[in-house]
C-alpha cells in the first residue's frame, strides 16, 4: 500500500484553495489582506474555514490580488468565472481570437506590403492604442489584417528585411496582447506573449527582446508565476541592452528595472522594490524630465506613477496615497496610461478607506479612456461594491459611473 501520507492533499474547500494560491504567489496574509481592504486575520479566516466565500465585489477583488482569472480556481464550481460575472468580454473579441488563431498560407509568390509601409502601419496601430476615445474598439479592427500582412511578410522577407518585420510583428503581438488583456481568453495572452517572445528572438533584436521581457512580466504575474521567475527573465533580458551607450536601450533597461521591482513589491518585499525602483527612476532621469518612449511611454512620469502601484502592492495605503499626490499624470502622452494611473489612485484611496476619493478619482479615469476603466477588474468591482453598498454620499455617483461603464446593473 502508497503512503498516504507522502501523497499531496488536495484543496477541496474555497479557504483550502485561496491558501494554496497565495503560498504559490509567495505572499503573506497582511499583504493579500491589505490589497483588498481587510486584515491579515480575515485572510486566516478565510483560509481556515471561519468565514465562507465573501460576496461578489469582494470575491472578484480578491481574485485579482491573487492573479486568479477563473473563480473556478477558488471557488470549485467551474460555472463561475470572472469573465461570466463581470461580462468583460469585448464585442470584437471573436475577430481577434480568429486572427490569432487561424493559420493564412499565402502564396510565397505574393508579394508583401513594402516594409515601410508595415512599419508605419504599427507605429499608427499604436497610437491608436494611446489615443483618446474607446482605444480597443479601435484597434482591434486593425489588428486582424495587420497581424496577417506582417506574418506573410515574415515569410517572404529574408536577410535585414526579414529582421526588421519580425520585430514589427514583436510590437504587434504586444498590442494583442494589450487589447486580450481583463478579457476572458488568458491562454490567448499567454499565446501572444510567448509569440511576441519568438518573434524578438528569431529577429536577433536585444531591444525588442526586451520590450518582449517587460510583456511577458505581465504573462507571468497573471499565469501565477513566482516572482523569482519574471525578476529573472528581466534581469536577462536587461543584460543584453547597452544602457551607458543608447537611449533606447536605456529606456528598455530602466522598463525591465521598473517590472523587477513590481515583481518584489507583489510578495512584499520592500526592500528589493525600492531598489530596483530608484534604478528604474535614475535611468528616467537620465533619459531627461520631457523623454516619454513612444509607445512604452517609459520615462520619468511613468516612474513616478508606478510607485502609486508599488507602495499599494506593500500594501501602503499612506505611501500610495502620498504617491498619487506627487504625481500629475496629465503631460502622459497615452489616455490609456493616464487612466491606468488615476485607477491606481483610487485603489490607493481605497487602501484608506476614502470613498469619496475612490469615486472621484474613478471618474476621472473614466473621462480619460472609458475603456481602461470598463476592462479593468478593480474599477469594475469597486464602482458595482459602492453603488450597491457604498456610503450614501458616493451611492448616486457610483450607480453613474456604473451606467457610463456600461457595468451591469443591480437586481
Amino acid at each position: 500500500m502508497p503512503d498516504s501520507t507522502n501523497t499531496p492533499s488536495v484543496p477541496t474547500t474555497f479557504g483550502q484553495r485561496v491558501k494554496k494560491r497565495r503560498e504559490r504567489n509567495g505572499q503573506t496574509r497582511p499583504v493579500v489582506g491589505g490589497l483588498i481592504g481587510r486584515s491579515a486575520e480575515w485572510v486566516k479566516a478565510i483560509e481556515t474555514g471561519r468565514l465562507g466565500v465573501p460576496r461578489l465585489p469582494l470575491l472578484l477583488r480578491l481574485a485579482d490580488v491573487l492573479g486568479v482569472e477563473d473563480l473556478a480556481e477558488l471557488t470549485g464550481d467551474e460555472r463561475l468565472t470572472t469573465s461570466s460575472y463581470t461580462k468583460a468580454a469585448h464585442n470584437a473579441l471573436p475577430a481577434v481570437k480568429a486572427a490569432l488563431t487561424n493559420y493564412h498560407f499565402n502564396d510565397h509568390d505574393e508579394q508583401p506590403e513594402a516594409i515601410d509601409v508595415l512599419l508605419s502601419n504599427v507605429r499608427q496601430a499604436w497610437q491608436l492604442w494611446h489615443g483618446i476615445g474607446e482605444h480597443r474598439t479601435r484597434i482591434a479592427v486593425v489588428l486582424p489584417d495587420l497581424l496577417a500582412d506582417l506574418q506573410h511578410a515574415a515569410r517572404v522577407y529574408e536577410g535585414t528585411d526579414r529582421r526588421r518585420v519580425l520585430v514589427a510583428l514583436a510590437e504587434t503581438y504586444h498590442l494583442v496582447q494589450l487589447y486580450l488583456s481583463f478579457q476572458p481568453v488568458p491562454e490567448l495572452v499567454m499565446l501572444t506573449g510567448d509569440r511576441a517572445m519568438s518573434a524578438a528572438q528569431d529577429a536577433d533584436s536585444p531591444k525588442a527582446i526586451a520590450c518582449a521581457a517587460w510583456y511577458m512580466n505581465h504573462v507571468f504575474r497573471d499565469a501565477g508565476e513566482r516572482h523569482d521567475a519574471r525578476v529573472d527573465l528581466a534581469m536577462k533580458a536587461s543584460d543584453l541592452l547597452r544602457p551607458d551607450d543608447d537611449g533606447e536601450d536605456l529606456a528598455r533597461w530602466g522598463l525591465l528595472q521598473l517590472a523587477a521591482a513590481l515583481s518584489y513589491a507583489k510578495v512584499g518585499r520592500r526592500g528589493d522594490a525600492e531598489r530596483f525602483w530608484d534604478r528604474a527612476d535614475k535611468a528616467a532621469k537620465k533619459l531627461g524630465k520631457g523623454y516619454a518612449h513612444p509607445y512604452l511611454i517609459f520615462g520619468q512620469g511613468m516612474v513616478d506613477a508606478y510607485a502609486i502601484t508599488m507602495e499599494a502592492d506593500l500594501v501602503s495605503g499612506r505611501g500610495a496615497v502620498e504617491a498619487a499626490g506627487r504625481v500629475d499624470v496629465s503631460p502622459m502622452e497615452s489616455a490609456t496610461r493616464r487612466s491606468f494611473h488615476l485607477i491606481e489612485s483610487a485603489r490607493a484611496y481605497s487602501l484608506e478607506r476614502e470613498p469619496v476619493a475612490v469615486v472621484h478619482l474613478l471618474g476621472k479615469a473614466c473621462e480619460e479612456s472609458v475603456e481602461t476603466a470598463r476592462y479593468n477588474l478593480f474599477a469594475r468591482s469597486t464602482i458595482a461594491d459602492l453603488a450597491e453598498s457604498g456610503p450614501a454620499t458616493v451611492r448616486r455617483d457610483a450607480e453613474r459611473l456604473r451606467r457610463e461603464m456600461g457595468l451591469p446593473m443591480a437586481a
